[in-house]
């Protein structure tokens, strides 16, 4: 009894531990001045926002799981291989998987006023935007609840703590599209398609159902709506937009795809 006893103890132990962790990561990741634009306060409240997430039992939850099994589906072929890169939305991840059909390659060096644009929204559209309702629901992640590998096993620890609904990738994904297609309109379409393409990898790899990736949308255009409203914002947008502006008449941005 009391070698059970302990175990119990160091067993609550170590799931402090990692909840205090939890809690540093995220508040170090939004006291850094350069990592957002949006206090907590400011922005729409995805637990208000959004319907719970669809029950085990449901219609809705059987298209997310005809969703999950289409997922699983591609991922032996070139569709998968982009949605393993897609997982990594750190450090130089988002600029680099929307250069191509930003038209340009968004980097610190080429581009610092839009990159830098795209680095300091990044968490408001992903943790800010999505934690409230992904920490009341603490929804079961897809590959957890069919207890199956994901597509990119190198993140899945660490994803397995905390809730599926909504994707925190995907509210980054289609945030990112928002605010890029607005400053290259010639190549709004590309944009747009990539971002979207963004949270259907999240389905691919089997960390989000569909309906985790259709929630996110919807707080990510809350967001960006708010961020409108955001004076820092709105002073890097435009210097975003000067600095696109002097590219394309360099003749260093790509045509439309579709013109």
């Amino acid at each position: 009894m009391k070698t059970k006893f302990t175990l119990v103890l160091l067993l609550c132990s170590l799931i402090s531990l990692n909840s205090f962790g939890q809690e540093k990561k995220i508040k170090d990741k939004r006291t850094a001045p350069d990592l957002f634009y949006l206090e907590e306060s400011e922005v729409a409240n995805s637990l208000e926002l959004l319907p719970p997430p669809p029950e085990a039992s449901s219609i809705l939850f059987l298209y997310d799981k005809s969703r999950y099994d289409w997922g699983l589906l591609q991922r032996n072929t070139p569709r998968g291989d982009q949605a393993v890169q897609d997982a990594r939305v750190d450090g130089n991840g988002v600029p680099m998987a929307f250069s191509e059909a930003f038209g340009v390659t968004i980097t610190k060096e080429n581009t610092p006023e839009i990159h830098k644009l795209v680095i300091n929204m990044r968490e408001d559209a992903g943790d800010l935007a999505t934690r409230h309702a992904k920490d009341y629901y603490m929804r079961v992640r897809p590959f957890s609840f069919y207890n199956q590998m994901t597509c990119n096993p190198e993140q899945q620890q660490e994803l397995s703590t905390n809730g599926s609904y909504p994707s925190g990738h995907t509210a980054i994904g289609w945030a990112t599209a928002l605010v890029l297609a607005e400053i290259n309109t010639d190549r709004q379409n590309e944009i747009l398609k990539r971002g979207y393409e963004m949270g259907q990898s999240r389905v691919i790899c089997g960390y989000h159902f569909q309906s985790d990736v259709d929630a996110a949308r919807l707080v990510a255009s809350a967001v960006v709506a708010r961020l409108h409203a955001n004076d820092a914002f709105m002073t890097q947008l435009r210097k975003a937009k000067d600095e696109f502006t002097k590219l394309q008449s360099a003749g260093k941005v790509k045509p439309s795809d579709r013109k």
